[in-house]
Protein backbone atom coordinates (compact mmCIF):
# COMPACT_ATOMS: atom_id res chain seq x y z
CA UNK A 1 0.00 0.00 0.00
CA UNK A 2 1.35 3.27 -0.57
CA UNK A 3 2.16 6.31 1.76
CA UNK A 4 -1.12 8.13 0.15
CA UNK A 5 -3.27 5.53 0.67
CA UNK A 6 -2.19 5.04 4.47
CA UNK A 7 -2.28 8.76 4.43
CA UNK A 8 -6.40 8.58 3.31
CA UNK A 9 -6.64 5.54 5.59
CA UNK A 10 -5.40 7.04 9.12
CA UNK A 11 -5.86 10.63 8.87
CA UNK A 12 -10.23 10.58 9.66
CA UNK A 13 -9.08 8.08 12.54
CA UNK A 14 -6.74 10.45 14.27
CA UNK A 15 -8.83 13.67 13.54
CA UNK A 16 -12.03 11.94 14.99
CA UNK A 17 -9.86 11.25 18.30
CA UNK A 18 -8.99 15.33 18.08
CA UNK A 19 -5.78 15.47 17.22
CA UNK A 20 -4.14 16.35 14.29
CA UNK A 21 -2.40 13.42 11.34
CA UNK A 22 1.12 15.09 10.89
CA UNK A 23 2.05 12.78 8.67
CA UNK A 24 3.76 8.89 8.04
CA UNK A 25 6.87 6.80 6.98
CA UNK A 26 6.81 3.68 6.36
CA UNK A 27 10.09 1.80 5.56
CA UNK A 28 9.67 -1.22 4.10
CA UNK A 29 11.37 -4.72 4.69
CA UNK A 30 11.55 -7.85 4.54
CA UNK A 31 12.34 -8.88 8.21
CA UNK A 32 10.07 -6.49 9.43
CA UNK A 33 8.56 -2.98 8.10
CA UNK A 34 8.21 0.08 10.84
CA UNK A 35 5.66 2.21 10.04
CA UNK A 36 5.86 5.32 12.09
CA UNK A 37 2.91 7.81 12.40
CA UNK A 38 3.31 11.41 13.84
CA UNK A 39 0.65 13.20 15.61
CA UNK A 40 -0.06 16.33 17.05
CA UNK A 41 -2.09 17.97 19.45
CA UNK A 42 -3.75 21.44 19.20
CA UNK A 43 -2.58 23.89 21.67
CA UNK A 44 -1.03 21.36 23.94
CA UNK A 45 1.71 18.93 23.98
CA UNK A 46 1.28 15.55 22.69
CA UNK A 47 1.32 12.99 25.73
CA UNK A 48 2.23 9.10 26.25
CA UNK A 49 -1.71 9.08 26.64
CA UNK A 50 -2.78 10.38 23.22
CA UNK A 51 0.23 8.51 21.81
CA UNK A 52 -1.16 5.16 23.22
CA UNK A 53 -4.88 5.87 21.90
CA UNK A 54 -4.20 6.51 18.32
CA UNK A 55 -1.89 3.39 18.94
CA UNK A 56 -4.66 1.24 20.26
CA UNK A 57 -6.78 2.70 17.17
CA UNK A 58 -4.52 2.19 14.28
CA UNK A 59 -3.71 -1.03 15.46
CA UNK A 60 -7.56 -1.66 15.28
CA UNK A 61 -8.00 -0.37 12.02
CA UNK A 62 -5.18 -2.20 10.19
CA UNK A 63 -6.17 -5.75 11.39
CA UNK A 64 -9.08 -5.02 9.92
CA UNK A 65 -7.92 -3.41 6.67
CA UNK A 66 -4.88 -5.37 6.94
CA UNK A 67 -2.93 -3.11 4.33
CA UNK A 68 0.84 -3.94 4.63
CA UNK A 69 1.88 -7.47 4.14
CA UNK A 70 3.50 -9.38 6.64
CA UNK A 71 5.27 -8.33 10.12
CA UNK A 72 5.91 -4.61 10.64
CA UNK A 73 5.89 -2.73 14.06
CA UNK A 74 3.69 0.50 14.43
CA UNK A 75 5.53 3.72 16.29
CA UNK A 76 3.34 6.86 17.04
CA UNK A 77 4.93 9.64 18.11
CA UNK A 78 4.73 13.16 18.49
CA UNK A 79 6.79 15.32 15.30
CA UNK A 80 9.30 16.35 18.09
CA UNK A 81 12.04 19.85 17.29
CA UNK A 82 12.86 18.77 14.24
CA UNK A 83 9.72 18.57 13.10
CA UNK A 84 8.98 16.41 9.74
CA UNK A 85 7.23 18.88 6.65
CA UNK A 86 4.97 16.32 4.65
CA UNK A 87 2.59 18.63 2.83
CA UNK A 88 3.11 21.66 0.83
CA UNK A 89 0.76 23.30 3.88
CA UNK A 90 3.19 22.48 6.52
CA UNK A 91 5.94 23.99 4.68
CA UNK A 92 3.65 26.92 3.95
CA UNK A 93 3.02 26.65 7.88
CA UNK A 94 6.59 27.07 8.81
CA UNK A 95 7.58 29.84 6.86
CA UNK A 96 10.79 31.63 8.24
CA UNK A 97 12.05 28.89 10.03
CA UNK A 98 15.21 26.90 9.03
CA UNK A 99 14.63 23.30 7.15
CA UNK A 100 16.67 20.29 5.48
CA UNK A 101 15.25 18.85 2.54
CA UNK A 102 16.55 16.11 0.58
CA UNK A 103 15.19 15.50 -3.31
CA UNK A 104 14.64 12.98 -5.87
CA UNK A 105 16.34 14.62 -8.22
CA UNK A 106 18.55 17.36 -8.12
CA UNK A 107 18.89 20.80 -8.26
CA UNK A 108 22.23 22.31 -9.94
CA UNK A 109 23.54 19.16 -9.04
CA UNK A 110 22.30 19.02 -5.43
CA UNK A 111 20.19 16.38 -3.85
CA UNK A 112 20.01 17.98 0.07
CA UNK A 113 19.49 21.43 0.83
CA UNK A 114 19.52 23.49 4.25
CA UNK A 115 17.85 27.09 4.27
CA UNK A 116 15.16 29.25 5.39
CA UNK A 117 11.31 28.86 3.79
CA UNK A 118 10.75 31.76 2.21
CA UNK A 119 7.71 31.66 0.72
CA UNK A 120 5.07 28.93 -0.78
CA UNK A 121 3.62 29.62 -4.09
CA UNK A 122 1.48 26.90 -5.57
CA UNK A 123 3.21 23.81 -5.20
CA UNK A 124 6.62 25.33 -4.85
CA UNK A 125 8.93 26.06 -2.07
CA UNK A 126 11.30 29.16 -1.92
CA UNK A 127 14.55 28.35 0.10
CA UNK A 128 17.05 30.72 1.03
CA UNK A 129 19.73 28.64 0.41
CA UNK A 130 23.07 30.54 1.12
CA UNK A 131 21.54 33.76 -0.03
CA UNK A 132 19.98 32.47 -3.10
CA UNK A 133 16.72 31.60 -3.66
CA UNK A 134 15.91 28.00 -4.90
CA UNK A 135 12.87 27.52 -5.94
CA UNK A 136 11.68 23.47 -5.03
CA UNK A 137 8.31 21.50 -6.36
CA UNK A 138 7.00 19.96 -3.92
CA UNK A 139 6.73 16.91 -5.65
CA UNK A 140 10.45 16.65 -5.64
CA UNK A 141 10.62 16.63 -1.57
CA UNK A 142 11.70 13.20 -0.50
CA UNK A 143 12.15 14.26 2.98
CA UNK A 144 12.07 17.38 5.07
CA UNK A 145 12.69 18.44 8.71
CA UNK A 146 12.64 21.61 10.57
CA UNK A 147 16.09 22.23 11.97
CA UNK A 148 15.86 23.18 15.10
CA UNK A 149 16.91 26.22 16.74
CA UNK A 150 18.57 25.35 19.89
CA UNK A 151 19.78 28.71 20.66
CA UNK A 152 15.94 29.67 21.65
CA UNK A 153 15.30 26.42 22.96
CA UNK A 154 17.89 26.88 25.48
CA UNK A 155 20.32 23.96 24.45
CA UNK A 156 24.01 24.04 23.11
CA UNK A 157 23.46 22.76 19.50
CA UNK A 158 27.30 21.37 18.75
CA UNK A 159 28.18 18.48 21.12
CA UNK A 160 30.34 19.02 23.72
CA UNK A 161 33.60 16.91 24.85
CA UNK A 162 34.15 15.95 28.35
CA UNK A 163 37.51 16.53 29.59
CA UNK A 164 37.97 13.48 31.28
CA UNK A 165 36.53 10.85 29.45
CA UNK A 166 37.29 12.58 26.04
CA UNK A 167 33.69 11.58 25.25
CA UNK A 168 31.05 13.99 23.66
CA UNK A 169 27.70 14.86 24.98
CA UNK A 170 25.01 17.39 24.22
CA UNK A 171 24.14 20.35 26.31
CA UNK A 172 21.82 20.26 29.32
CA UNK A 173 18.58 18.03 29.40
CA UNK A 174 15.59 19.64 30.26
CA UNK A 175 12.24 17.72 31.63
Amino acid sequence: MTNEKLNELLTPLVTDLGLEFVGIEFSPSRSGSLLRVFIDAPERPVTIEDCERVSREISALMDVNDPIEGHYTLEVSSPGIDRPLFTIEHFASFIGCEAKINLALPIDGRHRFNGLIKAVDGDRIHLDQDGKDVQIIHANVVKARLVPDYAALGIDAAPRKNEKTGSRKRGPKHK
